[in-house]
């Protein structure tokens, strides 16, 4: 994977389009599955809590400097955590305006909070509606599920804190909601959560697989194992989503496995084989190429890169950067060899994980990924062949 190597053979790397910023390092939540706080990488006990308006003025600067260098049309900011509103207003306001002063017409600067909604209140919506930044929740199902992990520290679950955040969001702001996020937990109903998610009227869903790998499973998740709990609790919720007779919500999983299965480009570095173009920037300015590798191993996210010092382009020199743009040439051997891996794609890249070889494996989540997308292509064929049959 040595990026030298692979540009004179005539790649090209892709630049960056998504920045996530760790605006700040803390949260008022105390979730029991949390990748940041939970698993192995403990790095955000060193990170300072807030990141500052220097440094936010600084990413806005690397970012308008790689918009320029790549002559991109649009780039994302993605404010996030820890728990961003907790940054504050004025920083929040800052990050977004720095960017698009420094951008300038250069490209477009897209902006979006992930929250856990528990401050989502009037004069957030307020602000999020004069800098036009959308704004997704996490939510788990029905209050049972949701509260099941997402407490307070004191042990409170936080389902009424955060329904009461999206009732303002959906019913003042609609403009602004761009969708709900959802922590998958075996133990949760598939139908009753889907059902307590389409509540809230959301424009798209997006259901999580546990952060795990084959050195430290997710639960119910047995290494090896030919078993697909996972798989058969999201076919649960496909089918109902599939033959519902009108488009309620987006489900961005199910789509982007439709859009590989009819020979589309992957948006998503959950599946299929598109080039990730995400970078994540931490509350003290270090650049990682993904936060969520935090989970395998102490230190697996950092890339010694900080943006008083490195330049964006710098981060597509690294290995790391090239594993996860390389497409099939940098799938495990068993992954290459597989009729499903240009709609697979390996997996999430964090899920790859085992002791001792890395990410160079098959994901932990393997026969649930092979599973969901034969039972969606199928699905699919069968209603295409039902439409091409109506045609004739």
């Amino acid at each position: 994977m040595d990026p030298g190597i692979l540009r004179a053979q005539g790649w090209v790397p892709s630049p960056f389009r998504e920045f996530v910023l760790k605006v700040n390092s803390r949260c008022d939540l105390s979730c029991a599955y949390c990748y940041v706080y939970e698993m192995a990488d403990q790095s955000w006990r060193d990170q300072p809590i807030r990141m500052s308006a220097a440094t936010a003025t600084r990413i806005a600067a690397r970012i308008a400097e790689h918009v320029r260098a790549h002559d991109l049309p649009s780039v994302e900011l993605i404010l996030h955590g820890g728990e961003p509103l907790l940054a504050g207003p004025d920083l929040i306001a800052h990050i977004v305006t720095a960017t698009r002063e420094a951008v300038g017409r250069s490209a477009r600067v897209g902006a979006r909070v992930q929250t856990n909604g528990i401050r989502l209140d009037v004069g957030h919506l307020r602000l999020f509606a004069e800098l036009d930044i959308a704004v997704a929740v996490s939510l788990d199902g029905d209050r049972n599920a949701h509260d099941r992990h997402r407490k307070f520290a004191n042990g409170k679950g936080s389902y009424d804190a955060v329904t009461r955040s999206l009732r303002l969001l959906r019913d003042s702001f609609p403009h602004l909601f761009s969708g709900l996020l959802c922590t998958i937990d075996l133990r949760n109903d598939p139908l009753a959560s889907y059902e307590a998610l389409l509540e809230h009227r959301p424009p798209r869903i997006d259901f999580l697989l546990p952060l795990g790998n084959w050195s430290f499973p997710p639960p119910g998740r047995l290494p090896g194992s030919a078993a697909t709990p996972y798989a058969d609790w999201l076919i649960a919720v496909f089918d109902r989503w599939y033959a519902a007779p009108h488009m309620e919500t987006d489900v961005r999983l199910f789509s982007e496995i439709i859009q590989l299965l009819l020979g589309g480009r992957s948006n998503s570095e959950a599946v299929g084989l598109s080039p990730v173009t995400v970078l994540v920037i931490d509350t003290d300015g270090t650049i990682e190429l993904s936060d969520t590798v935090r989970s395998s191993s102490p230190g697996a996210a950092s890339t010694g890169l900080r943006v008083d010092v490195n330049t964006f382009d710098d981060a597509l020199l690294l290995p790391e950067a090239a594993a996860r743009q390389l497409g099939e040439p940098a799938l495990a051997q068993e992954c290459r060899a597989c009729d499903m891996r240009s709609v697979c794609g390996g997996g999430q890249f964090a899920h790859r994980y085992r002791s001792g070889s890395g990410f160079a494996n098959p994901s932990v989540y393997c026969p649930d990924l092979l599973q969901l997308v034969r039972h969606i292509r199928s699905v699919v064929a069968a209603d295409l062949a039902a439409q091409l049959e109506r045609l004739r």
